[in-house]
């Protein structure tokens, strides 16, 4: 068997105190219908920047202001696959969301709400970096 790393970028988005969850399809592979931020896969040859812009506009059509890198985590999704995540925090002026086919559903959501919906595993990283503690995070 073949090890595999994916590197993936997430954007927390925020608008107005809240930011943006989207809840994957009940039919993904992995995770399905559990709530994340958005975001996706590097292609190659891509700068990560461009590459988070572009899944942004993919999976919800807003455009976004990248302000600044958050953290970097990864995991391991099954015994020869781990991901790595970079997140950066994203402002919107748009709250106009169009889901791609990837998600079901979305969410402005502020911190409680967000404590409630997301897996336990991207709560423990938003506390260990602090994220949670966001100035523009009500």
């Amino acid at each position: 068997m073949t090890n595999t790393i994916v590197v993936a970028l997430k954007g927390f988005i925020l608008n107005n105190g809240r930011a943006l969850f989207v809840q994957r399809a009940a039919d993904d592979e992995i995770g399905a219908g559990s709530w994340e931020c958005v975001g996706g896969q590097i292609e190659f040859g891509e700068d990560l920047e461009t590459a988070l812009l572009r899944e942004i506009h993919e999976e919800v059509g807003l455009l976004v202001t990248i302000e600044q890198l958050l953290y970097a985590t990864t995991f391991q999704t099954t015994p020869t696959r781990q991901v790595v995540i970079i997140t950066y925090l994203c402002s919107s002026s748009n709250q106009n969301v169009v889901l791609s086919n990837e998600h079901s559903n979305y969410i402005w959501a502020n911190k409680d709400q967000a404590r409630f919906l997301l897996p336990q595993d991207i709560i423990r990283d938003f506390e260990k970096n602090n994220v949670f503690a966001l100035e523009a995070l009500k």
